[in-house]
């Protein structure tokens, strides 16, 4: 049981203390119980905790609206929902429903294998099928799949992988398309697998070619995680809806944001109520969540070489474990380092993971790796210390295992 947190550490009921090597599923941006988001929630909570955002507005959201869309130029209008899930989901809607108030009903959606988009229906349907959606299966929406080309450390094979899912691509695109999708230079969930900034910039000019809609799902990648404020913008490619939450409010509250062009906003613009948006939630722009995603933001702002330097940290530590025997991949992207077990069945449900993981902890490490997908991404207040002690934990798993 955890009864507290501070920084990178967590603090468990039997006394013992554990870096959180993983950011707590990936949402404890700055670190467990960072004072100026807990002083602004605390503080907005004295003064306004919850109204209605279908009536009103309030300076909180008002605010944090306008500072992200200064943060993603054409990109002018945004939704507010509720968590990583409903922010793809929003997209998701946002395209199906521009094409149909256009009067050009375009129902292809196109994803890349091993894409994890959330668990809701429309959200998984955009998602690998796997074990986890065979229940499901039945009920879900058709989707086209591209190869994803994730390539790592001395990959010589990558070019060739992806000039190969750009022309399986361009055949997909034949078919008029909605919207494709993307997890920008990290698909997270689905293996910490890491494609190339120019791979991204030659999917984005072909979608823009075949006149679909490209959606960037920054629900992980978002806020610094790959070494910029945002992955789209490291990789030099221009969205036309990105999915935003996890990193928002640095952890503190669930909260998400779905980011719109112009163009897609005044497709909904109309007298006939037909073409509104008729979707929201009941803790819309909730003003807690509001003040801590500014608060968040301000520190972002005032200190990128806290996210922009974090993969210099990482390199030497990832390049020793990748000696260890057993180990393959290496790959890096900002404060994203993940390495593979080499295994005969590697997957999710792999139990060396959870062998390491157990390893890990009785060392003072918490992580949760992805089956035999080994990853650390800590928050950026762990110092470097704390780091070559993750590390030190991880490669003394690893070699437990292998032995």
């Amino acid at each position: 049981m955890v009864c507290a947190g501070h920084g990178p550490w967590l603090e468990l009921a039997d006394g013992r203390r554990v870096l959180d090597a993983v950011s707590s599923w990936w949402v404890t941006l700055h670190g467990h119980g960072e004072p100026t988001i807990a002083a602004a929630i605390a503080q907005q909570a004295r003064t306004l905790e919850q109204v209605i955002f279908a009536d009103f507005s309030h300076d909180p959201a008002v605010t944090l609206a306008q500072r992200l869309c200064r943060a993603w130029p054409g990109l002018d209008r945004l939704f507010f929902s509720d968590n990583g899930s409903t922010a793809v989901e929003v997209c998701l809607k946002m395209a199906l429903q521009y094409w149909h108030n256009r009067g050009e009903p375009r129902q292809q959606l196109v994803a890349f294998d091993g894409a994890y988009h959330g668990d809701t229906f429309g959200a998984m349907a955009l998602g690998a099928r796997s074990l986890f959606t065979v229940p499901f299966d039945p009920l879900l929406f058709a989707v086209a799949r591209c190869p994803c080309p994730a390539t790592w450390w001395g990959d010589d094979t990558v070019e060739d992988r992806e000039q190969s899912a750009l022309r399986h691509l361009e055949q997909l695109l034949e078919t008029p398309t909605a919207a494709v999708i993307i997890e920008p230079l990290v698909q997270g969930a689905g293996g910490m697998a890491m494609v190339r900034p120019g791979f991204l910039q030659q999917v984005a000019r072909r979608v823009r070619g075949a006149g679909a809609l490209l959606v960037a799902d920054e629900v992980m990648t978002g806020f610094g995680r790959t070494g910029a404020l945002f992955a789209s913008q490291q990789a030099g490619i221009e969205p036309d809806l990105v999915a935003l939450s996890k990193g928002l409010t640095g952890g503190f509250l669930p909260m998400a944001v779905s980011l719109a062009r112009e163009s897609i906003y005044q497709a909904f613009v109309a007298d006939n109520p037909q073409h509104t948006f008729f979707h929201g939630h009941s803790f819309t722009a909730n003003p807690l969540g509001c003040a801590a995603a500014n608060a968040s933001l301000t520190l972002l702002n005032d200190h990128p070489e806290r996210y922009q330097g974090f993969a210099d940290r990482h390199r030497p530590h990832l390049q020793t474990l990748a000696r260890l025997p057993g180990l393959e991949h290496p790959r890096l992207c900002g404060t994203v380092a993940a390495v593979d077990l080499r295994v005969s069945q590697p997957g999710y449900l792999h139990q060396a993971g959870r062998q390491i993981q157990r390893a890990c902890l009785g060392e003072g490490v918490y992580v949760r790796p992805l089956g035999n997908v080994l990853y650390l991404l800590p928050p950026l207040s762990m110092n470097d210390e704390q780091l070559e002690q993750c590390y030190g934990a991880l490669g003394r798993a690893v070699q437990g295992v292998t032995d």
